[in-house]
This record gives C-alpha cells, structure tokens and sequence, in this order.
C-alpha cells in the first residue's frame, strides 16, 4: 500500500477541479417566487380586507388580514430561495476540499437545489386556493391531498433523478484510471 502524501494530496484536488456557481442551480426556485410574486400582483386588488384562510368543511372558520396573508404567503417563497442559494454556495465551496473530477457534482447542485420547490409548490397552491376563495368564492381540493400528491410525486421524481445520478457516478468511476 503506498502513502499518501498530504501536500499532494492537496495539490491535485485543488487543480482545475473548482465547480462554478450557475444560476441554472437556483432556476425552478426563483421561477416560483416570482410567480408568486406575479400571483399576488393580480389578486391583490381583488382581495378584501380580511382573507378567508382557514377552512373547516369547506367554508372558512378562520380570517386574517391582506398584507398577513401575503407575507406569510410570499416570504417564505424568498426564504427557500435564499435557503437554496446557500446550500449551493456552500457545496461550491467545500468542493476545493475534495476530488470532484469524475463526479456529477453539477447534477447533484441541481438536485439539492431545486428540493426546495416541494414547499414552494406546495405553498403556490395554498396562495392560489386562498386567493381564488376570496377573490371568486373558488375552492380548490384540500390542502392535505394536493400536498400529499405533490410529496409522493416528488419523492418519486427525486429517487429516479437521484438513482441516476448514482449511475453516473457508477459509470464515471469505473472509466477512471485505478491505481
């Protein structure tokens, strides 16, 4: 077994192996704030001063103002984009510490990234059905089941992208050179 140098070691994983920031990563994220951001522009003027948000059978129980509700609605959408922002600049700067040459790091950036969109999705629905509600007397299908599908789909989406990744790798391992 030969020993590893650690100034090597360094030297090599340092070399042309830097992964770059792409807004690419935060796409899907940022799409959905800003259809947010466009949603809440159309219905705002259609809102009344306290919005139905909570319902019980069907009709509302629960009420809360216009800005409330859109603040609760719409910063959230801002916080995971944030939250995505981040996980992506620190996973780019952790790369300098290891090998990622022969890895799909970049897929796995666009992975972790858009995870966030569950929520976001999740949270678009609840702006729209409230919105619909109060601005047409609309309602939507309960929260709960829409979660649920968009959950189950996308934890089904995210094992198929991530088994694939996992692939890759297995192939981009195996056409590297073993010493």
């Amino acid at each position: 077994m030969d020993a590893i140098n650690p100034a090597e070691s360094a030297k090599d994983t340092s070399s042309g192996n830097k992964v770059a920031f792409r807004w690419i990563y935060l796409a899907l994220p940022a799409v959905f704030l800003l259809l947010a951001v466009i949603l809440t522009a159309i219905f705002y003027r259609l809102m009344p001063v306290e919005l139905a948000y909570h319902f019980q059978d069907g009709t509302p129980d629960k009420w809360l103002g216009r800005g409330a509700i859109i603040a609760w609605l719409v910063v959230p959408h801002a916080f995971l984009v944030l939250l995505a922002y981040a996980v992506v600049r620190m996973t780019i700067m952790t790369t300098s510490y290891w090998q990622t040459e022969g890895t799909p790091i970049n897929r796995l950036l666009m992975i972790m990234a858009n995870m966030v969109t569950l929520p976001q999705i999740i949270l678009f629905f609840a702006m729209l059905d409230i919105f619909l509600y109060n601005a047409y007397q609309i309602k939507l299908i309960p929260l709960w089941v829409f979660a649920l599908i968009v959950l189950v789909l996308g934890g089904i989406v995210l094992g198929i992208l991530l088994f694939q990744t996992a692939v890759q790798f297995r192939r981009l391992q195996g056409k590297s050179p073993q010493e």
